[in-house]
């Protein structure tokens, strides 16, 4: 059966989380002096901060914690890795990072483009975000994807977090949609890919960063106009 209904991670498939982080904690870390008050180098704190809120959000993925857990600690063990025992610290960055990260809305590359490209195919398209609620709909609005969109479903909604079958089954009753009319795109291999393809969807993994994963049945793209190809 044609596929009608496509549905978007948005955290680093189309809203460049990277980088938009990236940028975000350089302001924080620069408004909180925070080398002149602990000798610390930017690039380093930014390096060893990324490998530790990575193995969180994989833990959340994986049911091993929740969101208030890697609230309270991305920051705070990221700071103690140097030798910081400073929480007070760990909560201010925490509580600006996610009211300051909004203010920079870079999307990847050809993200508009393949939006518009699609909706001209009547497509109908939804975002599936593992991100958190209170976010997830105003990165798209602010970066100006709001609109290509007739779904934007959080997993926080149901509290249940990608590659679980029943926030698909949740993402695909709210766009009414059925599982043999839709596609999965994202960039996560186990939460997107494994995730998609368990609840019985067409999946395309987008290799953004390189990882190399193949399996049967998945299709690959390194660029988002790669889409163009098959859709």
């Amino acid at each position: 059966m044609k596929i009608q209904h496509i549905f978007f991670d948005l955290d680093n498939t189309l809203w460049d989380h990277r980088r938009n982080a990236y940028l975000t904690l350089k302001e924080i870390f620069k408004k909180e002096q925070v080398s002149e008050r602990y000798n610390l180098d930017f690039e380093e704190f930014h390096t060893e901060y990324f490998t530790i809120n990575e193995r969180l959000w994989e833990q959340i993925r994986d049911g091993e914690i929740d969101k208030e857990y890697l609230r309270e600690h991305r920051f705070y063990d990221t700071f103690v890795f140097f030798g910081i025992d400073d929480f007070e610290l760990s909560q201010t960055f925490e509580t600006q990072f996610l009211d300051e990260i909004l203010n920079y809305n870079d999307l990847v590359e050809g993200a508009f483009e393949i939006l518009e490209y699609l909706s001209e195919k009547k497509y109908k398209l939804h975002i599936l975000s593992n991100g958190f609620k209170e976010v997830t709909f105003k990165k798209c609005e602010l970066s100006g994807i709001k609109n290509y969109f007739q779904t934007i479903t959080s997993a926080d909604e149901i509290n249940i977090r990608k590659p679980q079958p029943e926030v698909y089954d949740y993402a695909l009753k709210k766009a009414e949609a059925k599982i043999e009319e839709s596609m999965m795109i994202g960039d996560d291999w186990i939460a997107d890919v494994e995730g998609g393809k368990s609840f019985g969807l067409k999946v395309v993994f987008f290799d953004v960063f390189n990882d190399n994963f193949e399996a049967e049945d998945v299709k690959v793209i390194k660029k988002l106009k790669e889409l163009k190809d098959f859709l």
